[in-house]
C-alpha cells in the first residue's frame, strides 16, 4: 500500500514542480526534466522514509479500492489543470471546458493588478483598475482583461499583497505568476493534508490519507485551483499552523496563521480559539507576526493602501463592495449566512437586501464565536483537534458577505474525509462518504443558462451539508484510550440520519437542476 501512496505523492509533486519550473525557466523541456527528477526523489524518499506510519489493520478492501479509483481521478484532474495552467489556449484541459466563465475567470488577476498598482501608491480598491470604463454598476460587471483572462476585483487587506509582490519578483509576467501560484497553492494543500494525516495518528491518519484523493478529484477543488483563489492557501496554511503549535513550533506557526489572519480576516477565529484554550505562546506569536507583517507592508507600500482599506472596509463587511451581487446567478451560489438575504430576495421576499444581510451577519457572528469558544473549552483528543480547527474555519468563512460555492466547498470536502477517517471503514461509512462527496460536488457555472431560483435551491443541499458536517465535527468524541482508532458509526445516529437524508437528495437535486438548465 505504501508503494501506491509513494507513487501518488511522487506524481503529484512532480506536477506542481513542473508548473513552477515552467514559470521560472520558460522551457517545457527543462520543466519536464526537473519534474521527473523531483518525482523520483520524492518517490524514493517517501518509500524509504514513510511520511505516515500506515496502519494496514485500519483499512478495509473497500477503502483501498475507493482510494485507488479516487487517486487515479485526482491525478488525471491535476494533469489536466497543469496543462491548462501552462498553456491557457488549451481550453479543453480546463476544469469545465464548455464554460467561458470557468475558463476565463481568474481570482489571481486581481492580486496581480493590485500588487502592481500598490507599487505606484495607487488606490488598490479603485474599481477602475479592474472594470471597464463603461461598466454599469446596476448590471453584471464588465471586467478588464489580462490576455485571455478577465480581471477580478481585489477585496483583501493590504498585507496580503506581500505574497504576490514577492512572487512577482521572480515571475513578473502574469502567465508566469499564474503557473507559480498554481504550484504554491497545490503544493501547500498537499503538504497540509500530509501534516494533518500524520498528526492524527496511524489509524485515523491512514484512513484520512487514503480518502484525501476525494478532495482533489472534486470539481470545487479543481475550479478553485484553476482560478487561483487564495482560499486554498489560507485554509492549508491555517491548518499547518495549528499542527505546528501542537509541536511547539510557535514562530513558524505564528507566521503562517498571522499571515492568514491579516490576509483574509476569518482565520482570526482560530486566534480566539487559542486564547480560549490559554495557548498563550501560540497566540502571542500569532499576534506578533501579524503586527510584524503589517509593519512590513507599511514600509513597503506606505499608508496609502491602508487608508483606502479603511474607507473600503464598510463595503466589504456589508457586501456593497462585491459586484457579484449584481448577478442573480452569483447570488444563488453564495454559501454565506448574510447571503441568505439575497437568496430570499430571489423568491420575492420583501425587505431583503444589504441591510437584511448585515442583520443576518451580525446575528450570526456571536453565534459562531460562541461555538468556537465552546469547542475550545472542552477536552480534545489528538484525532479530534483537526476536526475542530477545520470546523471553526468553516464557521468563520460563512460570515463573509459573499462566499461562492467553489471556494466554500473545499473545507467541507476535507472535513468530510477527516470525519469519515474517525469511523470504521465499512461499506456503510464509505457509502455515506461518497454520497456526501457527491452532494458537495453539486456545481453549476455562472454562464450556463438556468433559473437563479432553481440554482439557489440546488445549492441549499451542499450548503446544509456543510453545516451538518460542522455539527458532526464539533460533537465527535473519541475515547481517550482509543483516540487513534475508529469507533462504531452508530454513534449520534439521529444526526447521521439527517446527514444520510441530505446526501441522498444531493445527486437528485443536481440532476434536476442540470435538466432545468438545459431545458
Amino acid at each position: 500500500m505504501w508503494i501506491f501512496v509513494s507513487l501518488s505523492l511522487a506524481i503529484a509533486t512532480g506536477i506542481f514542480g513542473f508548473t513552477a519550473c515552467a514559470a521560472l525557466t520558460h522551457s517545457l523541456l527543462v520543466a519536464s526534466l526537473v519534474a521527473a527528477a523531483v518525482a523520483v526523489l520524492v518517490g524514493w524518499r517517501t518509500f524509504r522514509h514513510p511520511v505516515i506510519a500506515l496502519d494496514e489493520s485500519a483499512c478495509s478492501p473497500g477503502l483501498k479500492v475507493l482510494s485507488a479509483l479516487a487517486n487515479v481521478a485526482a491525478l488525471i484532474v491535476l494533469v489536466r489543470l497543469a496543462v491548462f495552467t501552462v498553456a491557457p489556449a488549451q481550453v479543453s484541459y480546463a476544469a469545465v471546458p464548455s464554460s467561458e466563465w470557468e475558463t476565463r475567470h481568474s481570482c489571481l488577476s486581481a492580486y496581480a493588478v493590485a500588487a502592481e498598482a500598490a507599487a505606484g501608491h495607487a488606490n488598490v480598491y479603485d474599481d477602475a483598475l479592474y472594470s471597464m470604463p463603461d461598466d454599469d454598476p446596476t448590471k453584471i460587471r464588465k471586467a478588464r482583461t489580462i490576455g485571455f483572462f478577465k480581471v477580478d476585483v481585489f477585496e483583501y487587506p493590504p498585507p496580503f499583497l506581500l505574497l504576490p509582490r514577492a512572487l512577482r519578483m521572480v515571475a513578473p509576467e502574469f502567465l508566469d505568476l499564474r503557473m507559480l501560484w498554481f504550484a504554491l497553492n497545490g503544493g501547500l494543500l498537499l503538504l497540509a493534508v500530509l501534516v494533518v494525516a500524520r498528526f492524527v495518528g496511524p489509524s485515523a491518519g491512514t484512513r484520512s490519507l487514503l480518502l484525501s484523493p476525494l478532495v482533489w478529484a472534486a470539481l470545487p477543488t479543481s475550479s478553485t485551483l484553476q482560478k487561483g483563489n487564495v482560499q486554498v492557501l489560507i485554509i492549508a496554511a491555517s491548518m499547518i499552523a495549528m499542527v505546528l503549535f501542537e509541536h511547539r513550533r510557535f514562530a513558524t506557526g505564528g507566521l503562517l496563521l498571522g499571515f492568514a489572519t491579516i490576509s483574509k480576516l476569518f482565520p482570526g477565529l482560530l486566534f480566539v480559539y487559542l486564547l480560549a484554550r490559554r495557548q498563550w505562546r501560540a497566540a502571542l506569536w500569532t499576534g506578533a507576526m501579524s503586527i510584524g507583517l503589517t509593519v512590513l507592508t507599511l514600509i513597503d507600500l506606505g499608508w496609502t493602501p491602508f487608508a483606502a482599506f479603511l474607507d473600503h472596509f464598510p463595503g466589504l463587511v456589508g457586501g456593497e463592495a462585491f459586484p457579484a451581487f449584481r448577478n442573480p446567478a452569483a447570488t444563488a451560489i453564495n454559501f454565506s449566512v448574510p447571503g441568505l438575504a439575497f437568496k430570499l430576495k430571489l423568491f420575492g421576499v420583501p425587505g431583503m437586501g444589504f441591510m437584511a444581510a448585515k442583520i443576518f451577519g451580525w446575528i450570526y457572528t456571536p453565534a459562531a464565536v460562541v461555538a468556537g469558544l465552546l469547542a475550545a473549552r472542552r477536552f480534545q483528543n489528538t484525532s479530534e483537534k483537526p476536526l475542530v480547527w477545520l470546523a471553526i474555519l468553516i464557521l468563520a468563512t460563512l460570515r463573509s458577505p459573499f462566499l461562492p460555492q467553489a471556494y466554500a466547498a473545499l473545507p467541507p470536502l476535507w472535513l468530510l474525509t477527516l470525519l469519515a477517517a474517525t469511523y470504521h471503514p465499512n461499506a456503510r461509512t464509505l457509502w455515506w462518504t461518497l454520497a456526501g462527496w457527491a452532494t458537495l460536488n453539486i456545481y453549476w457555472p455562472l454562464d450556463w443558462s438556468i433559473d437563479p431560483r432553481v440554482l439557489a435551491l440546488a445549492n441549499l443541499l451542499p450548503q446544509a451539508l456543510t453545516v451538518v458536517l460542522v455539527v458532526l465535527a464539533l460533537r465527535r468524541r473519541l475515547p481517550p484510550a482509543d483516540a487513534s482508532r475508529a469507533s462504531s458509526p452508530g454513534a449520534h445516529l439521529s444526526t447521521h440520519r439527517l446527514l444520510a437524508a441530505l446526501v441522498m437528495m444531493g445527486p437528485m437535486v443536481g440532476l434536476s437542476s442540470a435538466c432545468a438548465g438545459y431545458a
